[in-house]
């Protein structure tokens, strides 16, 4: 069960330039830009063949698409999206999402974006979201998610998977990713992101003043496509 979009490590602004701009302090790692938006992205979505895991929309896609007048109001929110995130030099990607890759190395401790987990980068940036149609993603507070590598059980696992010496142990799971995800706590309260809503969220990197944040993709529902712009 999710809770509202309400937690003190969330700040919420009205427009996209606080939403850029906010900086990251202490116990924030999420900003959010609430959205009622109007327009048919169902329709867009319905023009798009998915016969593959993700498509890519690019905007000449969207511009050729032959729409409705609620369609049309979609299609200008996407492509304004895209142009306010461009002129700030991000690189958005607009996705329709039909299912994301599952990784079932360890079938215990999947790696893949549906488990809680938080982003890293090299160098000071930020993960950017908003999902138009579909199921959208969830956050936990830091509070209430710990580190699944500090489970002693999932460590002991992991050190089996790892076969080698003690001294590579800790590279090893930095190179698998594992050190980047997270179980929920039994009275975690998920927070769901919303449709439209826009968000900033904080990334593990060398120069972040805060915790990065800890989310998850959403299991998709059957026949019903994710619309999702990240960056």
């Amino acid at each position: 069960m999710t809770t509202a979009i309400s937690n003190n490590q969330i700040h919420h602004v009205s427009n996209f330039c606080d939403l850029v701009i906010t900086p990251f302090h202490e116990v924030v790692n999420a900003v959010c830009w609430e959205r009622k938006l109007v327009g048919a992205f169902s329709e867009i979505v319905k023009k798009i063949a998915i016969d593959e895991s993700i498509v890519v929309i690019e905007e000449a896609m969207l511009n050729a698409m032959e729409l409705s007048e609620q369609g049309q109001l979609a299609r200008e929110i996407l492509l304004n999206d895209l142009q306010l995130l461009q002129a700030q030099g991000a690189s958005p990607v607009l996705n329709l999402i039909n299912y994301y890759e599952r990784d079932n190395q360890y079938p215990g401790f999947p790696t893949d974006v549906y488990s809680y987990h938080v982003d890293r980068a090299p160098i000071p940036t930020y993960t950017l979201l908003c999902t138009y149609y579909g199921a959208a993603s969830e956050l936990i507070p830091n509070t209430q998610a710990i580190q699944k590598i500090l489970i002693p059980e999932i460590r002991q696992e992991l050190k089996k998977l790892y076969q080698g010496n003690d001294a590579g142990f800790e590279a090893f799971i930095i190179e698998n990713f594992y050190d980047l995800h997270y179980q929920a706590q039994p009275d975690a309260q998920p927070i769901n992101f919303g449709i439209g809503n826009m968000w900033r969220l904080a990334v593990d990197h060398p120069e972040s003043p805060v915790l990065p944040c800890v989310h998850r993709a959403p299991k998709e529902k059957p026949g019903e496509p994710r619309l999702l712009l990240i960056c």
